[in-house]
């Protein structure tokens, strides 16, 4: 990379940088090891890599299968690794290469049974997965190309691949940059994420067929070990809800715009203020009832595969434009744009007068 290269942006993650900077800044004194492991890994946070050229757009075809294939890092940080299992492949020993053979499988089967998506790229290409990403290692990230998965420090993060709501979380990122993208950056990263968390949520509520009202609605609610004081890493029905730890501290989300955080850090706040359309999506949901992804889920999806929001797209934008999804999909008198409607106006994105 020359002087002039521009530097590559950071790769979407699970947990946001200001988690891992409380967890450096602990004193060793009980926690030595998570300390240790969270000033590592935000030393090394990965590059996303640049986006291949684009094929022509193919919304799914359902009929094909997206193939899994899992490699094993050898606890490097050099990807991909070694290729350990294939579609098809019987299991190995080893239990979290198992969980993201299975986690990208029911990621894979939510998308194709609920939206005939056949993987990332809507045309049956392969879901690619790395495990055993570092020592230690306290995130989960996309990279452009494939998801990898840290062990965690054992601590305070258990290993990220056993979390549903992880694996999906980092393939529906795949998913939003194949249909076009979203900047990681300020409203358009928030929303970026929050897409993450909603795909992610849903394949979870899919695989165990759960309705709306049965739902947890948390994202990575397997990733802390016992010693932290918090359910998950985000609610998505009660933004700030989601851990209250002395080491961690306070899940800082708003669920209401009149709250967004303006800040440098995180890219702007992406992992914060996801929280906004967050709780939209959980009162659009919630309105409607039954099962989240049968008519909310398909508005939300429905929008993103549309390709009409810009890179930059903010939370207006993105709430007239699932408004204008939901009045094509369901008619200008149907319940469903009631329900979208109110949801962004009740979050503070809109108002009686804009809706």
């Amino acid at each position: 990379m020359t002087a002039d290269a521009p530097v590559p942006p950071p790769a979407p993650s699970i947990v946001p940088p200001y988690v891992l900077a409380r967890i450096a800044s602990t004193p060793e004194t009980g926690w030595r090891r998570a300390a240790v492991a969270a000033r590592a890994t935000l030393r090394t946070r990965p590059a996303h890599l640049p986006a291949p050229p684009s094929p022509a757009h193919v919304r799914g075809r359902g009929t094909v299968t997206a193939e899994r294939e899992i490699s094993d890092a050898q606890h490097r940080e050099v990807l991909p690794g070694v290729v350990v299992r294939r579609e098809g492949d019987p299991p190995t020993d080893d239990l979290v290469v198992g969980d993201a053979y299975d986690g990208l499988g029911a990621t894979s089967t939510f998308f194709r049974n609920a939206f005939g998506r056949s993987g990332i790229d809507a045309d049956g290409g392969e879901l690619r997965a790395t495990v055993h990403y570092g020592r230690a290692y306290d995130n989960a990230f996309w990279n452009g190309e494939r998801m990898v998965f840290g062990d965690g420090d054992g601590e305070v993060f258990r290993g990220f691949a056993g979390s549903l709501t992880v694996v999906a979380h980092e393939l529906a990122h795949g998913v939003t940059e194949n249909e076009g993208g979203l900047r990681y950056q300020g409203q358009s990263g928030a929303l970026n994420e929050s897409l993450s968390d909603v795909f992610g949520a849903l394949t979870e509520q899919y695989t165990l067929a759960q309705t709306v009202d049965r739902a947890t609605w948390l994202i990575g609610a397997e990733i802390f070990t016992d010693q932290v004081q918090g359910r998950a890493l985000r609610s998505l029905a009660q933004p700030g809800t989601a851990y209250d730890d002395d080491v961690l501290g306070r899940d800082p989300q708003p669920g209401h715009l009149r709250d967004y955080v303006v800040t440098s850090d995180d890219n702007g706040g992406v992992h914060i203020n996801s929280g906004i359309p967050n709780k939209a999506f959980h009162l659009a949901a919630a309105s409607l009832g039954g099962y989240a992804w049968e008519r909310a889920g398909r508005i939300w999806y429905d929008t993103l595969v549309s390709r009409v929001l810009p890179h930059t797209c903010d939370f207006v934008t993105f709430a007239r434009a699932t408004t204008a999804t939901a009045a094509a999909v369901y008619g200008e008198a149907s319940e469903e744009l009631d329900a979208v409607r109110e949801a962004w106006i009740d979050a503070g994105v809109e108002d009686d007068r804009t809706g």
